[in-house]
């Protein structure tokens, strides 16, 4: 429990925040990797270059240091560092911090800090590897919340990490302003129906899982946290486009030949797979971080095979207008 000074600054944050806009987050929203030199330490250089090609390919904003940007091997400096990086390219997209700790303590230092490094908002997931009972996990994102005084993506990931936040849940942290999206990644496309019945359109909920993006935008998901991107940022875009138009033969379409590749997400190695796809698609490299490593043997040739596969059955884009 906080103290009492430390609850009051909590308490005149969260009403200083609940009287301005908040803001209304949708469409492609990349999990971006994290890139490394020969000597391990951050690549600013080519991580600006990578997440540029996504900013040019029309996406809605970055979100950094998540489960894809190898979050649990970077220490707080470089966490805040990355966020810095990302403003650099972003523009007028926001930069979304992924904030994921064991402890609701330094998880809401890391929101304090993001927040004084220029963070729009952001993106937080239960206090990991512990798995917290349902008041456990409601506090622990209120109180993350209040700490850094941003707009919260609330990050539902059961199949990986133990904690389910349910639609009912959902209904019970409504109150709180600050909640304002949800990634729904449970792998169960019907959860976001779940919601939308029982918090109306309290939520924006975005889609988590690569390989259920069109599924989940039929269903009512308003964006996409998407991993896939990395490597093919103007498909993803397309795709979420497409079907924001209405166009949803032309969504299909391209979101059929994607799915091969979309799979590649839904994996213990989402973070080798998509690496591995930069290096084969945009010039970049497959490095990570200890305890990964990157692909080999069988398990880099089939990869390779389905990147390859998919490159020489590239799509040609439609005209993104009006429909």
């Amino acid at each position: 429990m906080a103290s009492k000074p430390a609850q009051a600054k909590i308490a005149a944050k969260a009403a200083a925040t609940a009287v301005k806009p908040l803001p209304k987050w949708s469409g492609v929203m990349p999990a971006v990797t994290s890139k490394f030199t020969e000597d391990g330490s951050l690549d600013e250089k080519e991580m600006q270059r990578c997440w540029k090609l996504q900013v040019d390919a029309g996406v809605d904003g970055l979100i950094v240091c998540g489960s894809l940007g190898e979050a649990s091997t970077l220490d707080a400096a470089e966490k805040i560092e990355t966020v810095k990086i990302a403003k650099k390219i972003a523009g007028k997209l926001p930069v979304i911090l992924t904030v994921s700790d064991g402890s609701t303590r330094n998880a809401c230092r890391m929101a304090e800090a993001g927040a004084k490094a220029g963070a729009a908002g952001f993106m937080v997931l239960p206090g990991l590897p512990y798995k917290s009972d349902r008041r456990e996990t409601i506090r622990h994102f209120t109180e993350v919340a209040r700490a850094g005084g941003l707009p919260i993506m609330i990050y539902n990931n059961p199949p990986a990490y133990g904690v389910d936040i349910s639609p009912e849940m959902l209904a019970d942290m409504a109150s709180e302003p600050l909640f304002t999206s949800v990634k729904e990644s449970s792998d169960n496309v019907r959860r976001i129906t779940d919601i939308i019945n029982l918090t109306g359109p309290r939520y924006r909920i975005f889609t988590g899982v690569d390989n259920l993006a069109l599924e989940s935008f039929a269903m009512g998901a308003v964006g996409w946290v998407a991993g896939l991107v990395a490597a093919f940022p103007a498909e993803t875009v397309a795709i979420w486009k497409l079907a924001e138009a209405g166009r949803w033969d032309e969504a299909r379409a391209i979101y059929r030949w994607f799915r091969p590749l979309l799979d590649l997400d839904v994996s213990t190695k989402l973070v080798q797979n998509i690496k591995l796809a930069e290096a084969l698609t945009i010039n970049s490299n497959d490095r990570v971080r200890g305890p990964r490593l990157p692909l080999a043997g069988r398990e880099r040739a089939y990869v390779t095979k389905v990147i390859d596969t998919a490159l020489a059955r590239r799509p040609k884009l439609p005209k993104l207008g009006k429909a």
